[in-house]
């Protein structure tokens, strides 16, 4: 097989790029401050959105929606296993941690998942008290689960999710979430909490 006659060969045009690049390399940093390597493109595309990135660090505030709270799960098999409930210290005991869980349970019906489990820091009790309205019972301990003080989990279980009694529950909370917002000041609109 023929190699191409040009491979291999150098033009003026890339000699002058190697040239140029030989030399930014001797000058020392590009514009992040560290060592580019100018036949890489990558190193120069980083080193541009790196650099357009410092330039526009203050985000417009107007712009930002704050984050209130966050709830999350795993659908794993047919169990919804919470990973992340929390509310922003300033909005707690409002409900809204109540309307973020009923919202996954719900998910977690429609998803047509048998089960929720989670766990829970022994010295929560706010939120012990939140899963016990929503009929969670303690189905075992995790010693030394938090890695930031050794405090011992709860593992928290809610059967029943397809039960045909389990939407009448749904209701039930969907009220009691609706009241405890209104108390509060909150209106859900669209799956939206908004202040009123």
């Amino acid at each position: 097989m023929e190699e191409p006659e040009d491979r291999g060969q150098e033009t003026e045009e890339g000699r002058g790029k190697q040239e140029a690049g030989s030399r930014k390399q001797e000058e020392g940093a590009g514009e992040t401050g560290e060592r580019e390597n100018p036949d890489s493109p990558v190193t120069t595309q980083n080193s541009k959105l790196s650099s357009a990135a410092a330039r526009s660090a203050t985000p417009n505030s107007k712009l930002l929606t704050p984050l209130l709270g966050l709830g999350c799960y795993w659908a794993i098999l047919e169990e919804a296993h919470i990973t992340m409930l929390a509310i922003d210290p300033a909005y707690q005991h409002q409900g809204l941690g109540q309307a973020l869980l009923h919202a996954l349970m719900s998910s977690a019906h429609q998803r047509g998942l048998e089960r929720a489990t989670l766990e829970v820091r022994l010295s929560n009790q706010a939120a012990l008290a939140l899963y016990q309205k929503f009929d969670f019972r303690e189905a075992g301990r995790r010693r030394r689960y938090y890695p930031d003080n050794g405090e011992d989990a709860l593992v928290l279980w809610r059967g029943g999710l397809q039960a045909p009694e389990f939407s009448d529950h749904v209701a039930v909370w969907q009220r009691q979430v609706d009241h405890r917002l209104h108390e509060t000041g909150w209106q859900l609109t669209d799956g939206r909490s908004s202040s009123v």
